[in-house]
């Protein structure tokens, strides 16, 4: 665990974050990455979509808690100011309250991390109740939901229709009453986005969602430009970095095959004694 005496933002004041300056949310899966990020975020997501971007998954499914508490350890080690959020796997929580108090109290034994995620409204409300109940703070997730898909083409935009526009602010509701502490609210329309966010006393979290909601939130790699192929509609890329590791990469296989690198001054010799 990272020693650091920094105050690191709690669950609590995400709370207070609702219609205030915007909560800014990435994922991180590393160490590394949790340093860079980390003095400028509020928030950082160990998300299970680390199962399709780093372990080449077709979907999240494959993820297991085991993987989630090796990547929470390294962001925790990474990060001394966010509120380090870990996103509780398929399989792991849904069968029962119970299962899922298990489970979240295990993540967070094991690395530390200031609260867990899962996914879905109404139908989960028991089982957030059960965990903030004892006193784990929960961040729901509503609207499109990764888990119940089994690959990226499952996908499907939420909110379309009336029922689906009434069922999203219904879920909002439910896990605030269960005591969430934030929400994310993925692949929505907008207006219906822009609704659940009203309608709930807490912070929601964008991601293809409302710039009214009370915060936004991107997966890493995608604000970096680290793209295999596909790239959803609300991602606005920052950098480029997959040119150029592509371009480095080119440059160092140059100069290997032209025997310019390793040069005389990457390499040892002998002492001259």
């Amino acid at each position: 665990m990272n020693q650091n005496t920094t105050q690191r933002l709690s669950p609590e004041s995400i709370a207070r974050h609702k219609k205030q300056t915007p909560l800014v949310c990435l994922t991180a899966y590393s160490k590394p990455v949790a340093e860079y990020l980390d003095r400028h975020v509020d928030l950082l997501l160990v998300g299970d979509s680390l199962g399709m971007v780093l372990y080449g998954f077709e979907s999240t499914r494959d993820v297991t808690v085991e993987m989630m508490i090796n990547h929470g350890r390294a962001v925790m080690r990474g990060s001394t100011h966010a509120c380090v959020i870990i996103d509780l796997p398929f399989g792991s929580y849904e069968d029962s309250p119970a299962e899922a108090l298990e489970t979240a109290r295990r993540v967070i034994k094991e690395t530390g991390a200031s609260g867990v995620k899962l996914e879905g409204g109404a139908e989960m409300a028991g089982t957030v109740k059960t965990l903030t109940g004892h006193n784990i703070p929960v961040l729901g997730h509503i609207g499109l939901l990764p888990q119940h898909s089994v690959d990226k083409n499952g996908f499907r935009i939420q909110g379309r229709t009336a029922d689906d526009h009434r069922r999203i602010i219904d879920d909002a509701r439910a896990l605030e009453k269960a005591g969430a502490f934030a929400i994310v609210i993925e692949g929505t329309v907008e207006d219906t986005a822009r609704e659940a966010s009203n309608a709930v006393a807490i912070p929601t979290i964008g991601i293809g969602a409302s710039p009214e909601c009370d915060g936004q939130i991107l997966v890493t790699d995608d604000l970096l430009g680290l793209f295999s192929g596909f790239r959803p509609k609300f991602v606005k890329p920052y950098g480029d970095l997959k040119s150029r590791i592509e371009q480095a990469a080119m440059a160092y296989a140059n100069d290997v095959q032209g025997r310019v690198f390793p040069g005389p001054e990457h390499v040892y010799q002998r002492d001259q004694t």
